[in-house]
């Protein structure tokens, strides 16, 4: 069990390091709460500065995840596949809640992507193929979001036993919290939809 837990600690650390206030910080001198929505995470830097700026966002909320699940299957190599999904939750709650930003992350989106892909690349991919396909078709990043962690869930619960259900399942209601905002924007019609992530403003030329 101490292994699930410092897996799980392991994977908070790593993920509380918030590549876009990083690369935000570097930029401009300023925090990311400061441009567009206020989130700290890709998407928002994306509609912001523009596509490679965001792309570099999402490439460093990938790596964090992966050193969190190498890292926890390096420490403890008997403990099996599972620490991977124990890391990556970690590093979605360290990502989504971290302490030293007085709890003020982002959304979690590309950490829950990597982290079901590392733990079953076949049930992963299908879920995160299926939630780009409706991010492509609605325009709305928030359904996409929900999508992938609540089908991988569902594979998870029939496939991959109770243990990785469990974890799927808390996946997928930290993901639903996140997006309920957006969520309720899209039934109103009142949320962006994901053409206007390649928009660039002012800021973005800085």
């Amino acid at each position: 069990m101490k292994e699930r837990i410092l897996s799980l600690l392991i994977g908070y650390i790593l993920g509380s390091v918030l590549t876009a206030e990083i690369i935000v910080r570097g930029k401009t001198g300023r925090p990311a709460s400061e441009f567009g929505s206020g989130n700290p995470g890709m998407a928002n830097v994306m509609r912001v500065f523009g596509f490679r700026t965001g792309i570099a966002v999402l490439a460093g909320d990938l790596l964090k995840t992966v050193a969190a699940s190498l890292l926890s299957c390096l420490l403890f190599p008997s403990q099996g596949q599972i620490l991977v999904l124990y890391a990556g939750l970690g590093a979605v709650i360290g990502h989504n809640w971290p302490l030293w930003n007085r709890l003020k992350g982002g959304k979690g989106v590309a950490v829950s992507c990597m982290a079901i892909f590392l733990f079953s690349p076949l049930w992963g991919l299908i879920a995160d193929a299926a939630g780009m396909l409706v991010v492509l078709f609605t325009g709305y990043l928030p359904l996409g979001a929900v999508v992938i962690t609540t089908l991988y869930a569902v594979f998870a619960i029939l496939f991959l036993g109770r243990e990785a259900a469990v974890l799927s399942v808390i996946l997928a209601l930290i993901m639903f919290q996140r997006h309920y905002p957006g969520l309720v924007r899209v039934m109103r019609g009142e949320e962006r939809r994901n053409a206007q992530l390649f928009n660039r403003n002012k800021a973005g030329k800085l």
